[in-house]
């Protein structure tokens, strides 16, 4: 593919992650091994992710004036990404803590901080052939930078992740939804079918399905991507890496079946490394696992 632009408006957390042998229960405690602290966020993890896979990428939001919040900026900006967008005003920087079991799944729990204060008027989208959206930043930023996208003819991506309520004006504006089951679950009353999710307004639909791969739907039809077999060891940071490589594919033009099967891909390989961001695969090795595969 041509090296596209993407711009990601989104969140920016330091992770603290502790890897145990198993997810505590409620009430539980689980003695863990040694703590590692990263950059993450699910707007910087897109967005590294979308220039490991080689795209020029924009990131814009909001960290602390603290010691975290430099320390962000720097780590994101080493990975090739924009973050002259990025403000650092008087506040906290967001923080993850991330508990990860052995064969990779994981709990995590969000403080927002800066993120959450984040408010959007201009937004920049010169030369832009995408608009990257999640959801730990508020909903009312992401419905004015997806407004802005529109009337500027770039097409607009939300992973609705986490989920959270009042997303009826924003899905409007939506060219392409990812979420996984229990968003979907969510968005639609119960059910997880892509189908539910275009009457609400997108006008592209994927659910991703773990380790099941991934359903989507559009104006073309259903499909149906089975995931690689790859041997996972830490699945944060995979769904990440899944929507930058899916709005990357869905920018260039390739059919959903196609794009939402590269996406697969990159996820897959993203969980096969510990850590969010240091486990991103490049466009390279994503080319490697389509090559193997076939």
């Amino acid at each position: 593919m041509r090296e596209l632009e993407l711009v990601v408006v989104g969140s920016l957390n330091m992770d603290l992650t502790v890897p145990v042998t198993r997810l505590p229960g409620r009430g539980e405690t689980v003695a863990g091994a040694a703590a590692v602290r990263a950059a993450g966020g699910k707007g910087a993890n897109q967005a590294v992710a979308a220039a490991r896979l080689g795209a020029r990428v924009r990131l814009v939001g909001q960290v602390g004036d603290d010691a975290l919040g430099g320390e962000l900026l720097a780590a994101v900006a080493r990975e090739g990404v924009d973050v002259s967008g990025v403000r650092q005003v008087p506040a906290a920087t967001g923080l993850a803590m991330i508990v990860v079991e052995d064969g990779g799944e994981n709990m995590i729990t969000v403080a927002s901080g800066a993120n959450g204060l984040l408010r959007l008027t201009d937004l920049d989208l010169t030369g832009a052939d995408a608009l990257l959206l999640q959801l730990e930043i508020p909903v009312a930023a992401c419905l004015a930078a997806a407004r802005q996208a529109r009337a500027h003819g770039v097409p607009v991506i939300l992973n609705a992740a986490p989920y959270t309520q009042g997303l009826e004006e924003l899905l409007t504006q939506v060219d392409l939804l990812i979420v996984n089951e229990g968003e979907a679950a969510a968005l639609c009353g119960g059910g997880t079918d892509p189908a539910a999710l275009l009457a609400l307004g997108p006008r592209a639909a994927v659910v991703t399905l773990g380790e099941h791969g991934a359903r989507g739907q559009d104006a073309s039809g259903v499909c149906q991507v089975p995931s690689f077999p790859v041997h996972a060891v830490d699945a944060v940071g995979a769904g990440d890496t899944f929507c930058a490589q899916l709005a990357l594919a869905h920018a260039a033009g390739l059919p959903l079946a196609q794009a939402v099967r590269r996406a697969c891909a990159a996820g897959a390989l993203a969980t096969t490394g510990h850590g969010a961001q240091t486990a991103m695969p490049t466009g390279d090795q994503v080319e490697r696992l389509f090559a193997h595969a076939s």
